[in-house]
């Protein structure tokens, strides 16, 4: 049996949600993939343990989570990710759907910085 970190049903959600992405999701992901950052790889909709990431660097264990309007309820489900996340020696930054759509170029600094800080 192959070693996983994450279930079955995991995966499967995961490959849903690559294929029904948000708009913010489809506009970062436009920017990020095939390394057009910075020569950069990330991946998307990828399962870490219990949780789906929406987008990671895995050299670096850097996650990057888009949240919308639907976030807002759930901020203790958030926090409690991240604190997964961080726990397992994951960096995790945020970013509001809207701040993606509106200012993807700061977005992508932000992401730049945070990925050299690490």
């Amino acid at each position: 049996m192959k070693n996983r970190y994450y279930t079955k049903k995991a995966l499967h959600f995961a490959i849903d949600l690559r294929k029904n992405q948000t708009d913010a999701e489809n506009i970062l992901w436009f920017n990020i993939r095939n390394r057009k950052l910075n020569d950069i790889k990330f991946k998307r909709q990828v399962p870490i343990g219990k949780y789906i990431v929406d987008f990671v660097n895995m050299q670096k264990k850097l996650v990057i989570e888009l949240d919308g309007s639907q976030h807002i309820d759930n901020s203790s489900y958030d926090e409690e990710r991240t604190r997964y996340l961080n726990s397992i020696g994951y960096t995790v930054i945020r970013f509001f759907d809207n701040d993606v759509i509106k200012n993807i170029n700061t977005v992508l600094e932000v992401i730049l910085k945070k990925y050299s800080e690490l």
